[in-house]
């Protein structure tokens, strides 16, 4: 749903102009998608929620009781997911972890690490044989795979099938998987092979990419007369910001998973969505401030702007919207600005020319004071935008539905 819900439209009305802008996070809406989503998997296939999308604590806890794991990318990942979410399994990525960070997971009792590189290995090992007692410590490195079949050619954000900063070379596997197994690291188990290759992708491209990934991981363990226990294909499902209605196909995409995993009867599979999980559920809610001509097009500055939802900006997209016009009358003693066209872009606060939140709306008739609700934001919104440009106030957090409902 891309349109807000009647929770959320009731939410942006009710709120006054000081409290704007605002999240507003429907946990209703996220459970039943979320829930969907676990449905359309086989059960040999787990479900990781990244959480670097969206760390916010009731976003964690509502997606508690549908997935089975989340994966963190750094110490303060940790230590947030694992105070809001205590005693859920933790999978622990990313490239660059320092020695306080692996200490810290360890004393954690995270589940399983992601290795990086055959440097993160070696500290990873010295470390745990310190720090971790007599546990064993389940690693899957992550590989940068090739992927000839051209599944990666048309994306925009790829972390491997080419030259990248994630994960070992290819070249190094054998090393690793040596390293692994034949004694020099007793503390530390091959659970598996970790691979994320690009975000972006449909259903059947995904397939083909998790098929690729899970060929060359079997390939590699059969090389070494080991036996993988997992393999993660990574997440990277489509979100359509041109066609917000559209959605990732996930019974298609579990389907192919269920073949796939039926073709490798004692291996399972892992998946570490994030965006296609929660960015649905999340609207950013804000108030028209001033309606201005300029060379032929009108603009619409709103409160707040790209510092609290950095992805329109990124991404070079518009942010899908809905204008909800307000039935309070005007309260000021200036004459209302209004749209005289039947298009306007949106802008922010920002004194640069690039805090574009989408263009060429069609909102015939846009006012001063009218509220306007950007979708799809519940996911790569306010935790990677620059709150302090200009230090403007920061926008409010509401949580809809479920365990997380505010007053």
């Amino acid at each position: 749903m891309t349109h807000p819900t009647p929770a959320v439209s009731d939410r942006v009305h009710a709120l006054r102009p000081e409290e704007l802008p605002a999240y507003i996070y429907d946990l209703t809406a996220l459970q039943e998608h979320v829930a969907e989503v676990r449905a359309a998997l086989p059960e040999r296939v787990e479900l990781y929620y990244a959480a670097k999308a969206n760390p916010e604590p009731e976003i964690l806890a509502a997606l508690r009781p549908h997935v089975d794991g989340y994966e963190v990318s750094s110490g303060g990942e940790l230590a947030h997911v694992s105070k809001a979410v205590p005693g859920r399994p933790l999978a622990f990525g990313g490239p660059g972890k320092t020695p306080a960070e692996v200490i810290q997971a360890l004393e954690l009792g995270v589940e399983r690490f992601h290795v990086e590189s055959v440097y993160e290995l070696h500290m990873l090992a010295d470390l745990a044989a310190r720090h971790a007692g007599d546990r064993r410590i389940a690693v899957l490195p992550r590989f940068n795979l090739p992927v000839g079949d051209g599944s990666l050619d048309s994306v925009s954000l790829a972390m491997g099938g080419r030259p990248t900063p994630f994960g070992l070379d290819p070249d190094q596997a054998d090393e690793v998987v040596r390293l692994l197994t034949d004694g020099s690291y007793p503390q530390l188990e091959l659970r598996g092979v970790h691979a994320h290759l690009a975000s972006g992708l449909e259903a059947a491209e995904q397939l083909a990419v998790a098929s690729s990934i899970v060929t060359w991981s079997v390939e590699l363990a059969a090389r070494h007369g080991v036996q993988l226990h997992e393999v993660v294909v990574g997440g990277g499902m489509a979100v359509d910001y041109a066609e917000p209605e559209r959605r990732f196909d996930w019974a298609a995409y579990g389907a192919g998973l269920g073949r796939l995993a039926d073709a490798h009867p004692g291996l399972t599979l892992r998946i570490e969505p994030g965006r296609a999980l929660t960015a649905y559920c999340g609207w950013y809610a804000t108030e028209v401030l001033d309606v201005k001509h300029s060379h032929g097009e009108e603009f619409a500055v709103v409160r707040g702007g790209t510092h609290h939802l950095r992805t329109p900006a990124t991404k070079g997209h518009d942010q899908p919207c809905t204008v909800l016009p307000t039935d309070a009358p005007w309260p000021h003693s200036w004459p209302r600005s209004a749209a005289q066209g039947d298009k306007v872009t949106l802008t922010g606060q920002l004194c640069t020319p690039k805090d574009l939140l989408a263009r060429d709306v069609p909102a015939p008739g846009l006012r001063a004071g009218d509220r306007v609700a950007f979708s799809l934001c519940g996911a790569y919104a306010w935790n990677i935008s620059h709150h302090d440009f200009l230090m403007h106030p920061r926008p409010g957090f509401h949580f809809l539905g479920g365990a997380g409902e505010d007053s």
